[in-house]
Order: structure tokens, then C-alpha cells, then sequence
């Protein structure tokens, strides 16, 4: 009597890389919400995500494209962008009387100080309880754009123009990083709060 082949296909979304099933089985048997960040090519998206029989449900999301709205001119996929998105996700959700979330970070790898990282801690800053571990978070100058202003400082005003342009085109000099991100918190705290 012959037996069948034990070869076992693996589900599609692990063949295309799309989705560890063992890690999301353990993030939903926590049963708690999830913190859901991802890196798109332009963009960073926070999205806080209930699962469901049919498949999840976001409640809440938020993209770094959405920063422009409060007056965001750099670039939407930096450190500083990143904590933005996390503290205007976390806004929203507290609104929303939610308080608590698990971090998914889905296939990325866990880097210590990355935009993963900065996301949670903009969420963490802004109120919302997402268990983590201090020393993997940020600096706060990193987080404010410090090293970019003080590198700008070491550039002539050709390499500014020609490194900078896009900030330059939308009126914003590298230097002035810090002060913009303060403004642009400043008024996402003022307005969801």
C-alpha cells in the first residue's frame, strides 16, 4: 500500500513573503489590538487593527501623508515623519477610547533606533500603552531632526541646494528641521487634543 507524498505546499502569502503565520498567530492570541506599522516606498502607515472571523479590521490609520495637512514640508519617510505618524495615530485612537496595542511589525526586522521604532515611541509619547523596551527606541535628536540641521550646518550653499532640494522647494531649510517638527506637533497635540 502506498502512501501519499508529505510534501506540504505552503500557504500563498508565506510563498509570496507576505506574512509569517507563526508570529501572527502569537500576536492574536494575545487577543489585544494591534499596532500596525508599515514602510511603504514614500509613506510610513500606522494603523491600530482588530482581527475578526471574516479578517481584520483597521479602526484607525494613519499615513505620513497626512502630516502635510498639519503643515509637515520634509520628507514623509524619515525618523522624524515616523514619529509623527505614531503620535497622530495614537491621537486618533485615544479619541477612540483606545488605549492599549500590541506592536506588529509584520516581516520587518526589529532594529534597534529604526522608523519602526520611532513610530511606537511617537504613539508611546502621545499616550497610547504598547509594551516595549526603552533602549530600542530613538534618540529624541534624532527623532527632532538635530543631526540633519547639524549636518546642514557643515554644507556650503551648493551642497545644501543640490542635498536639500526638496526641503528648499517646499520652503523649508534643513536647519530649521527642529523647529518645524516642534510646530507640526505642536499643532497635532492642539488640534486632537
Amino acid at each position: 500500500m502506498a502512501q501519499g507524498s508529505r510534501y506540504k505546499l505552503a500557504f500563498k502569502r508565506r510563498k509570496e513573503g507576505k506574512t509569517d503565520y507563526k508570529a501572527r498567530l502569537k500576536l492574536l492570541s494575545q487577543n489585544k489590538l494591534r499596532f500596525v506599522v508599515r514602510i511603504s516606498n514614500k509613506h510610513i502607515i500606522a494603523q491600530i487593527v482588530t482581527m475578526n472571523p471574516e479578517g481584520d479590521e483597521t479602526l484607525i490609520s494613519t499615513t505620513s501623508k497626512e502630516l502635510e495637512t498639519y503643515g509637515w514640508k520634509a520628507g514623509g519617510k524619515n525618523i522624524s515623519a515616523a514619529y509623527l505618524t505614531g503620535f497622530l495615530c495614537a491621537k486618533k485612537a485615544l479619541k477612540e477610547e483606545i488605549t492599549e496595542a500590541t506592536l506588529d511589525i509584520g516581516l520587518k526586522t526589529s532594529l534597534k533606533g529604526s522608523r519602526i521604532y520611532a513610530v511606537v515611541k511617537g504613539a508611546v509619547d502621545s499616550g497610547l500603552n504598547i509594551p516595549h523596551n526603552d533602549s530600542i527606541l530613538p534618540d529624541e535628536s534624532r527623532i527632532n531632526g538635530e543631526h540633519i540641521a547639524q549636518y546642514a550646518e557643515t554644507l556650503s550653499e551648493a551642497e545644501i541646494n543640490k542635498k536639500f532640494s526638496q526641503y528648499k522647494q517646499k520652503g523649508l531649510e534643513p536647519s530649521q528641521l527642529t523647529n518645524h517638527f516642534t510646530s507640526v506637533k505642536e499643532k497635532i497635540e492642539e488640534e486632537l487634543s
